[in-house]
């Protein structure tokens, strides 16, 4: 089992959930975050006063699946998150031990399934 975390940008959102549905993910949890990267922020106007913002706006997607599945969930997002411009995001996968569903005691690939 693997826990799959992207940070990507919101206006991809859309298409990410989209093409992860397509590929069998049978369920995730998406959160907004904010940070920064080779981005470092950006400066912005309002009311004609110029101000830095430091930490962008991001979402946060995570996926427990199985392996196969999981490989299939990266592709799927590379795929509708990429704009070939810098912020795009980051991937990474992570080695799950133990899942338990909470309402009825399955463990591991039985309480990540549909």
């Amino acid at each position: 089992m693997k826990l799959v975390t992207a940070i990507i940008k919101p206006s991809r959102l859309d298409p990410v959930l989209e093409a992860l549905k397509d590929v069998g993910v049978a369920g995730l949890t998406v959160s907004e975050v904010r940070g920064f990267g080779r981005q470092k922020g950006k400066t912005e106007v309002y009311r004609g006063a110029e101000y830095e913002v430091k930490l962008l706006p991001k979402v946060k997607i995570e996926v427990a699946a199985s392996a196969e599945i999981a490989e299939k969930a990266v592709d799927a997002i590379t795929a509708a998150a990429k704009t070939g411009k810098i912020g795009d995001g980051k991937i990474w996968v992570t080695d799950l031990d133990t899942v338990i569903r909470i309402r009825t005691g399955e463990t591991d690939q039985a309480a990540i399934e549909g």
